[in-house]
């Protein structure tokens, strides 16, 4: 199974859907896909979409998955780490309008040049990246809040 996230905020993200469907069409995507969307309004005959989901469903999604393909959120792609799952990562951008800044292309590439996750800049690269999924090894996540907090911090000063 695999889990998509979009979190919760009011952004919407259809576009990184319309391309997991089309991996879903091509065959590239043979699992379960389960979407929590937020306020992405999106129908599919391919995936499972919930708008809102419960804490504890969210985190029972997560474990039960093989991967996760999330937005550029930290919260969502800590998340996935904590609980050891390979992460592909795209980002909202702001030319699209998904986002008021490109914040999460930013921490994607952070989190990815570190080890830790495929990050997938352009939406058009996902089977790409669903293909790299496979022999990608993930640097393993240790917690540290702060570690964390004050690598993104320093990193977006630098910018």
């Amino acid at each position: 199974m695999i889990f998509v996230i979009l979190g919760t905020q009011d952004k919407l993200f259809p576009r990184l859907l319309k391309e997991i469907d089309k991996q879903i069409e091509k065959g590239n995507i043979k699992d379960e896909v389960i979407v929590q969307a937020g306020n992405t309004k999106y129908k599919s005959k391919n995936m499972k979409i919930f708008d809102f989901i419960s804490m504890n469903d969210f985190n029972e999604y997560i474990k039960k998955s093989d991967f996760i393909i999330t937005h550029g959120g930290v919260g969502s792609i800590l998340n996935s780490l904590k609980n050891n799952k390979k992460v592909i990562a795209v980002p909202r951008l702001y030319k699209y309008k998904e986002h008021e800044n490109d914040h999460q292309l930013q921490i994607i590439n952070k989190f990815a040049n570190e080890g830790y996750i495929l990050g997938c800049n352009k939406v058009n690269d996902l089977e790409k990246k669903l293909k790299e999924l496979h022999n990608f090894i993930p640097k393993k996540y240790v917690g540290s809040n702060e570690l964390i907090i004050n690598t993104i911090e320093n990193f977006l000063e630098k910018k």
